[in-house]
């Protein structure tokens, strides 16, 4: 015999439950969340990718120079690249987006976009320090033989060094991948659109703060599950590639 007290705790856990994510089909919500998480996590990381690219060759180019043969324009790059690495990386996300949202595009009220392009120059300034770190690691012959090739800079960057430092920083990307992913939960603090805010949204109007919050958390985890996999099965495939 099921006792009242048992029943009414089932009944009250279903209640909760059904509004937070099934009342006035309150999971589209949370879809449409995910659907905005995800688009803000690709536009970060291509943003992201290109400036880490951009900024990893040329702080290599700069260091890999031969003495007394310094390029003052590169040297000028390079000041501006450290600057921004040294800044982006010694400031908080937080405030960061605070500066882009309420400073920079003051003017402008899609803060999701704003919040991906703030998350992807933040980015850019990590991925470049993983894509230096991998070039500067490499050994320094492979660039000397793509220029007896008959190679100039780029394209022996492009062809011969950063293929192979790309499966050696893999890794590190992928969980750089993973931290972007779930700092996309930021911009809910300058209005974006995305997963927290639809969680917010529900339990603003229910007034029962768990489920939304044990909701999303668990589509959080979901993610980073999935990304990890398809991030160690592309490690796995370009080693089964090495030994071909």
């Amino acid at each position: 015999m099921v006792r009242s007290g048992e029943a009414t705790g089932w009944q009250t856990f279903y209640v909760k439950f059904y509004q937070a994510f099934l009342e006035n089909n309150r999971w589209l919500s949370y879809l449409d969340g995910v659907g905005t998480t995800l688009l803000v996590t690709a536009m970060a990381l291509a943003l992201g990718i290109l400036l880490g690219i951009l900024v990893a060759m040329i702080r290599t180019a700069h260091d890999q120079q031969r003495l007394g043969k310094k390029n003052v324009l590169l040297g000028f790059f390079n000041a501006i690249c450290q600057v921004y690495v040294t800044v982006i990386r010694g400031t908080p996300m937080m405030v960061q987006l605070l500066i882009m949202a309420f400073v920079v595009f003051s003017s402008s009220r899609n803060f999701t976009m704003v919040g991906a392009l703030t998350l992807g120059i933040n980015s850019g300034a990590y991925v470049s320090e993983i894509i230096r770190g991998g070039l500067m690691a490499l050994d320094p012959g492979q660039a000397e033989a793509g220029r007896s090739l008959g190679l100039n800079y780029i394209d022996t960057m492009r062809f011969i060094v950063i293929p192979q430092a790309f499966k050696a920083i893999l890794p590190s990307l992928g969980n750089e991948f993973i931290i972007l992913l779930k700092d996309t939960s930021l911009i809910t603090v300058i209005g974006g659109k995305e997963l927290v805010y639809a969680a917010q949204a529900i339990y603003g109007r229910t007034y029962e703060q768990m489920f939304p919050l044990l909701g999303i958390a668990c589509v959080y985890l979901v993610l980073v599950i999935i990304f990890s996999y398809l991030v160690s099965l592309l490690e796995r495939r370009l080693r089964q590639s090495d030994r071909r």
